[in-house]
């Protein structure tokens, strides 16, 4: 359960490659008005050997002098709980990836996971898009997802646990009449309190010929009628369609 930091990464790297310049490229060092534009220049000019970064690394950068990529802990992607972790690691994997080597020069990428033999793994390694594609795709048919089908996030936040959980249950019991199984939840989301309010999430997954409009104008209806009881007074209700 123990993840990479990319301090803690800062810290061990020197021990194996004493005279490197050691870097890292994360929201903390580049809070600065100019400072990821340095980084990136310091980097450019050969004046640090190793760039240790976040996500914010693989974002449109083209370094001509890279010639290995470690991608650490492959599998928190992989396994983060979101239907759209797969085709998230892959594009990221895959992006990543493609900052080894440049003009000719064959680059090398490491990277660190304790299933080498996962598909997506597997698809990176391979360059396979459209068998990544196709599985996804064919996933996502199977559990009624996007891009197959629209879904729809009704968010309830609170500063009583208990009270908040009453009413998604009561909320969630009042949209099935409508909706039926298209509706799932109520859940606590990955980040379940913030700013000392609760939340819990209730999915409405509708088949792309279900009107979009008159599915809102019904939600509506339900959460106006529902935010008039006395009872849910200082219950919060967001809707997010299609959330990312």
């Amino acid at each position: 359960m123990h993840g990479f930091g990319t301090e803690k990464l800062e810290e061990e790297l020197p021990v194996y490659f004493p005279a490197a310049k050691v870097v890292r490229m994360d929201l903390d060092t580049t809070r600065s008005k100019y400072g990821h534009q340095q980084i990136i220049n310091d980097f450019e000019d050969h004046k640090i050997d190793l760039l240790i970064g976040t996500q914010m690394v693989t974002k449109g950068l083209d370094f001509e002098n890279v010639s290995v990529v470690g991608i650490m802990n492959a599998d928190s992607l992989i396994s983060y709980p979101d239907f759209r972790a797969f085709e998230r690691s892959y594009q990221l994997m895959a992006q990543v990836s493609g900052r080894a080597g440049r003009k000719q020069k064959r680059g090398k990428v490491i990277i660190q996971t304790y299933d080498p033999y996962h598909s997506v793994i597997r698809y990176v390694i391979d360059n396979d898009y459209m068998a990544m594609y196709n599985s996804q795709i064919a996933e996502r048919l199977t559990y009624k997802y996007p891009p197959i089908y629209k879904l729809i996030q009704i968010s309830l936040k609170h500063k009583n646990a208990d009270k908040l959980n009453l009413m998604a249950r009561e909320l969630v019991i009042v949209l099935r009449k409508t909706f039926g199984q298209r509706i799932l939840g109520p859940e606590y989301p990955v980040v379940s309190k913030i700013r000392n309010e609760y939340i819990k999430n209730i999915l409405l997954k509708l088949e792309k010929e279900f009107s979009l409009s008159k599915a809102k104008s019904m939600l509506a209806e339900h959460i106006e009628n529902f935010k008039s009881y006395k009872d849910n007074a200082g219950v919060r209700v967001m809707i997010n369609v299609d959330p990312m």
